[in-house]
């Protein structure tokens, strides 16, 4: 899916990454659609078409100094299914995906010592009440504007190119959570 509302992407950044700057993908993609033919990723891809940019040194040093955050569309880049080995997510080996449709929303994350506001809520409201539903709730309300129900999130991790399997395995863990599966 791709959006054009910018505002809404940035917001959706700020809502999971927080105060640290970066570059938000107005796009979502299918896991197997992230790593194109030539081994490119999404995130390989928005970090190229920002450091083309005609303005990109003051571009990264709002990121770096301001916490700015900018969007960018690779959609055009990631229209081929692209199958990696481990072929986890295909319905084939896991019917379950044929009726829950793993998708991941990219963000590119400048290195920062600050923790992503994800991982900060999430473990306020375990240690509070138990749980964080009400921030994860909010979470998936914000990506209605381009990924609609019965859309939600699972989780917000960090990519591995030298181990894509590694996303893989967070989808899988997350099986338990359908009955009967």
């Amino acid at each position: 899916m791709v959006t054009t509302d910018h505002h809404l992407v940035k917001e959706l950044y700020r809502k999971v990454i927080g105060e640290i700057g970066g570059i938000a993908i107005s796009n979502s993609f299918h896991p197997y659609f992230i790593v194109n033919q030539k081994g490119t990723s999404v995130w390989q891809a928005a970090y190229v078409k920002a450091y083309v940019d005609q303005n990109r040194e003051a571009l990264f040093n709002n990121i770096r100094e301001n916490n700015a955050v900018y969007t960018v569309d690779t959609a055009a880049i990631f229209t081929e299914f692209n199958l990696w080995p481990d072929r986890r997510l295909i319905y084939e080996e896991n019917p379950l995906f044929s009726t829950y449709v793993p998708f991941i929303i990219p963000f590119l994350v400048h290195k920062s010592a600050k923790r992503i506001r994800w991982d900060q809520q999430i473990e306020q409201g375990v240690a509070r009440q138990g749980h964080a539903s009400d921030y994860v709730e909010s979470i998936n309300n914000s990506i209605r504007f381009f990924m609609p129900e019965p859309a939600f999130i699972i989780g917000f991790d960090e990519f591995d190119e030298t181990n894509p399997s590694k996303l893989i395995d967070n989808f899988i863990k997350c099986k338990s959570m359908f009955s009967g599966h």
